[in-house]
C-alpha cells in the first residue's frame, strides 16, 4: 500500500538508511504476511453484485480483531477504513463507502495487517462476475508485471532491475505504468527506505542485498499513465477514466532471490480470474 509515511512505533523509525533484516525479522514477516493474505482469501468470498464496498471493510475490522492485529490505514492520516478499494478506473487508494460492486467491475482491495510489531501489506485484484476481455486482460498483465519485477530480485541485483522488468513488459502489452505511486520498504514501519520505482533502467540504483524487505506493487492501467487526485485528496484515478489494475506483494530478498511473505496459501492469487501460481 503506498500512502504517506505512517506515524512510526516507539520501537521503530523510519530512516533513508535501507535496513538490512536476519531471521527472526524474516519470521515476523512470514505470520504477518500470511495473515494479510488470509484476509484477501477470504475477502473472495464477499466479492458480487450488488456488494457495498463498505462491507469489505467491515468483514477487515473484524477479521483483524479476531486474529489479534490491526489494519495500518485505520486513522492513517486521517483515514477512515481498514482497507482501500478501488474499481474500474481507480488506481489506488479508494475508500471502502457504502458505493455497491456491479457485474463486471474489476476490484483491488488492499490491506496492510499489523501483527506483533510487523506489517503485512498485500493487495490483489478481483473481478465481479465475468469482466470484460479488455477488463480480465489488464488484471492479468497487472499480476504479470509484479511477478516479472519480483523475479529481478536477488543479491547483487539493483533497484532500477526492478522497475525495468515491469515497464518493459507492460510496454510489450500496450499498457502504461503509473509514476506517481510505488513499492517501499516495510518491517516495523509502514513506509520505509528505499522506494520501489516501477519505472527503471538496468543496472541502476542502490544494489540489493539479502535481508532487504520491501513491496512490488505495480499499478497497470489500459490508457495512458497519467493520474488525478479527486476532492478527497486520497483517490487516485486515471485521467482518461481507462481501467487500472494493481497487485501487492511484501517480500524479502534472500541468498538465493527472494521469498514471497504475502502468497496466499489457497492459491487465491486473482479470484475470478484463474492465473498461474507464482513462484520464485
Amino acid at each position: 500500500m503506498n500512502l504517506p509515511v505512517a506515524p512510526p512505533a516507539e520501537s521503530a523509525r523510519r530512516t533513508e538508511r535501507i535496513k538490512i533484516y536476519g531471521p527472526d525479522a524474516f519470521a515476523g514477516m512470514r505470520r504477518a504476511g500470511a495473515l494479510t493474505a488470509r484476509c484477501l482469501d477470504e475477502i473472495a468470498g464477499l466479492v458480487g453484485d450488488g456488494t457495498p464496498l463498505a462491507e469489505i471493510n467491515t468483514f477487515v475490522l473484524d477479521f483483524a480483531a479476531t486474529h489479534g492485529a490491526r489494519p495500518a490505514t485505520l486513522g492513517y492520516k486521517g483515514y477512515a477504513y481498514a482497507c482501500c478499494t478501488s474499481v474500474n478506473h481507480v488506481v489506488c487508494h479508494g475508500a471502502p463507502t457504502a458505493r455497491k460492486l456491479h457485474e463486471g467491475d474489476i476490484v483491488n482491495v488492499d490491506v496492510t495487517l499489523v501483527l506483533d510489531g510487523w506489517y503485512g501489506d498485500s493487495s490483489r485484484m478481483y473481478a465481479v462476475g465475468k469482466p470484460k476481455r479488455a477488463a480480465e486482460r489488464l488484471v492479468r498483465i497487472a499480476h504479470e508485471a509484479m511477478m516479472r519485477g519480483i523475479g529481478a530480485v536477488r543479491p547483487g541485483a539493483r533497484l532500477g532491475d526492478i522497475g525495468h522488468a515491469i515497464q518493459s513488459y507492460a510496454a510489450s502489452e500496450r499498457c502504461s505504468v503509473v509514476r506517481d505511486f510505488c513499492g517501499h520498504g516495510i518491517g516495523q514501519v509502514f513506509h520505509d527506505a528505499p522506494n520501489i520505482l516501477n519505472v527503471g533502467r538496468p543496472n541502476t540504483g542502490p544494489e540489493l542485498r539479502e535481508g532487504m524487505i520491501f513491496t512490488v506493487e505495480p499499478m497497470i492501467n489500459l490508457g495512458r499513465p497519467e493520474v488525478k487526485m479527486l476532492a478527497d485528496d486520497w483517490t487516485a484515478v486515471t485521467r482518461d477514466r481507462s481501467l487500472s489494475a494493481q497487485f501487492e506483494h511484501s517480500i524479502g530478498v534472500t541468498a538465493e532471490g527472494f521469498e514471497i511473505f504475502t502468497l496466499s496459501a489457497q492459491g487465491l492469487h486473482a479470484p475470478g480470474v484463474e492465473l498461474a501460481a507464482p513462484h520464485g
